[in-house]
């Protein structure tokens, strides 16, 4: 493991609690502000437990917070994400549905606005922002977002797109028990949170880098000490100095994008680096668990 990704390493855990604790926040904010007061849904278990919240309410008169919801039903799935995501993952996970019970009984439950479409706007993208964090840092506030990733990585698709689908569910319920207006607001709402989670969760999105070095085999070391991606090196020569340079071609995701570029400086300060969006990607792209399995295998030839 490279010295790049040991500090990188050495700091993720307190991130990781920092995001916990802002991702309970925002979505309290965005279910107790904006969601729950106009009667507009939430994605995934978050929109379900609203819906049981809400019909016990009206019909029994049984009042239950919607975070209790939240946490009994992420239980069952939290066995999913252990087995699926791996531990870590899980356990933030869990740690994060934790953060978001006991935000929304810390969060009143206020209207700021009586305009539905505010609301189901604001409570969107503040419910968005609060999943793409946790899901770019490699875990989820729970229930569907496990699923989604876990469909995702099956799948090759964006983890937004799969929460739209999923979320049909919750557009159509929020209709037949309450009006077809709070389920077209919730569509809006959904809309907003799964566009919110394909901005900030970048890890599905590939980019092309070309390196121009003079330096290749330097470069390439430094590289594969901390990223496990293929490379290809083409001849060049600098139209200007007329010097022969290597041009190493390599497609890795955004999120990789800044180990990559730290790489890369530090065996050759004077590489000329183009990164050039991947429109599309086909053959053998290793995924997160088919990089840390060649990790595995390369600290075992090691030793």
């Amino acid at each position: 493991m490279g010295n790049i990704t040991k500090a990188y390493q050495q700091n993720e855990n307190i991130k990781k609690i920092i995001i916990v604790i802002v991702a309970g926040f925002l979505l309290a904010v965005g279910l107790n502000v904006f969601l729950i007061p106009a009667n507009v849904f939430s994605v995934g278990l978050n929109g379900i437990s609203q819906l049981i919240s809400s019909v016990l309410e009206l019909n029994f008169g049984i009042k239950i917070n919607t975070g209790t919801f939240i946490f009994l039903f992420n239980v069952p799935i939290a066995v999913l994400g252990w087995i699926k995501l791996g531990k870590s993952a899980t356990i933030y996970s869990l740690l994060t549905v934790l953060s978001i019970t006991i935000m929304t009984h810390i969060v009143p439950i206020v209207e700021v606005t009586d305009n539905i479409l505010m609301n189901a706007i604001a409570g969107g993208v503040i419910t968005g922002v609060g999943v793409g964090l946790t899901m770019k840092f490699g875990f989820s506030t729970g229930g569907m977002d496990i699923i989604s990733l876990i469909l995702a990585k099956t799948t090759g698709r964006t983890v937004g797109s799969l929460m739209m689908i999923i979320n049909c569910f919750i557009v159509v319920a929020a209709g037949l028990i309450f009006d077809w207006e709070s389920a077209l607001f919730t569509i809006i709402s959904i809309f907003g949170t799964t566009q919110m989670v394909d901005t900030i969760h970048v890890s599905h999105q590939k980019v092309t880098a070309f390196i121009m070095t003079k330096k290749p085999e330097e470069t390439i070391t430094s590289i594969q000490d901390e990223l496990i991606r293929g490379m290809t090196i083409l001849p060049g020569t600098g139209a200007y100095s007329r010097e022969n340079v290597s041009i190493i071609m390599i497609v890795v995701t955004r999120y990789e994008l800044y180990m990559l570029e730290q790489a890369v400086y530090n065996a050759d300060a004077q590489a000329f680096i183009n990164i050039m969006p991947a429109q599309t990607v086909l053959g053998q792209f290793w995924n997160e668990d088919q990089q840390n399995e060649i990790r595995k295998n390369l600290i075992k030839n090691k030793k």
